[in-house]
């Protein structure tokens, strides 16, 4: 059985809103697209490139998916030209309510049941990224469907904007998967990985009296 693997942009308030640019999302008049840039520097450029070694799938919600169709297929040579030959290479999997058209050579459209078709996927492949699509990553979260959470933290609030933990979180635990790493501009790289059970509880001051 793969990994399916969910990679994140976030500010220190968790918001996870269209990092790339002013017209990724701007859903409900979300004035900060792009946010992420000024942030960006080669040890967190690096981290990211690192995450995606052995990836043989990626898993999309549709907007994302329409972003990346409209870059990816199109961008020739400059320093991301290996995201770029990774990205039109492997298979994409939409999760979309919708019928899109999916030009973007092999892509294919998930079922209506999309728990039973991210586990068909995850039997498919050995290492499935999910990258951005806030909507798919809220089910994945709902269902305990995802093995990694890569989170990129960025020393900014926002204070508005869709989180990464917007109506799908369920308790879970999680484990610390690698030592949190920190770039230059102050963006934490964090990786957890799903753990089982649920999250327990204890008394504090029991705790403070070695009882």
């Amino acid at each position: 059985m793969g990994l399916i693997q969910i990679e994140l942009f976030t500010t220190l308030d968790l918001v996870a809103q269209a990092p790339g640019g002013p017209e990724e999302d701007p859903d409900g008049g979300f004035a900060f697209g792009g946010w992420q840039a000024p942030l960006l520097d080669d040890v967190a450029g690096a981290q990211i490139a690192a995450a995606y070694e052995g990836t043989d799938a990626l898993l999309l919600g549709r907007r994302t998916y329409d972003i990346f169709a409209a870059y990816w297929p199109r961008y020739e040579g400059g320093e991301d030209a290996a995201f770029a030959t990774l990205f039109n290479t492997v298979p994409k999997y939409v999760a979309s309510r919708g019928r899109p058209r999916l030009d973007w050579a092999g892509s294919s459209l998930l079922g209506p049941d999309l728990p039973h078709a991210v586990r068909e996927i995850r039997e498919r492949h050995e290492q499935v990224r999910v990258v951005g699509s806030l909507d798919l990553v809220q089910t994945l979260l709902r269902e305990r469907l995802f093995d990694r959470l890569d989170l990129w933290v960025h020393p900014i609030v926002l204070g508005t904007g869709k989180k990464v933990f917007d109506g799908g979180a369920v308790p879970a635990n999680l484990t610390l998967a690698a030592p949190p790493a920190a770039s230059p501009s102050g963006t934490v790289f964090l990786r957890y990985a799903l753990a089982d059970g649920v999250p327990g509880t204890g008394d504090m001051a029991a705790a403070d009296h070695g009882v």
